[in-house]
């Protein structure tokens, strides 16, 4: 059985892919109310789910008419797309935020499942058995260089 938070992911992404732009605003109370669940399960989703990691951008004006605003992040070109990745990435990064990463490249088909799977288990904080921030740099290196050997086609010019 799925939980929650996996349904009303699933119901935003749906909602996302209808709208015109890519874009769309909600009232947390009322998504909340609607799935029968507390507001802070809602943030809790919007904040896992919908990160800029995963190509998203999320903002949000609290108060009285209050809204969140989601908004799918569309690769314009698969080199402003490394590059992006590659400034997400950083000096270091946690095993959340590269797995994230790993969700992106497997939702835009620049890596197979197997291949995902792969990188996931290479990256992974029992597998990079050392002291932070070193596990966080290696992972990072990692990161980069698996970025690297898929945008390696890059070339001047093109996209």
């Amino acid at each position: 059985m799925r939980n929650i938070s996996d349904v009303i992911e699933d119901f935003l992404k749906n909602i996302i892919e209808l709208s015109e732009n890519g874009e769309i605003e909600i009232q947390r109370s009322a998504l909340a109310e609607q799935f029968q669940c507390v507001p802070s399960q809602i943030n809790y989703v919007i904040t896992t789910r919908f990160s800029l990691e995963k190509g998203f951008l999320v903002e949000s004006k609290r108060g009285g008419g209050g809204y969140i605003r989601i908004k799918k992040l569309e690769i314009i070109s698969e080199r402003n797309f490394y590059k992006t990745l590659y400034s997400i990435i950083g000096e270091q990064i946690s095993q959340a935020a590269a797995t994230s990463i790993l969700d992106r490249l497997k939702d835009e088909k620049f890596i197979s499942e197997k291949e995902y799977e792969l990188v996931k288990a290479i990256i992974a904080r029992e597998i990079l058995d050392l002291p932070l921030p070193v596990r966080d740099e290696i992972r990072a290196n990692i990161l980069k260089v698996i970025l690297r050997v898929i945008f390696s086609r890059l070339k001047e010019g093109e996209n």
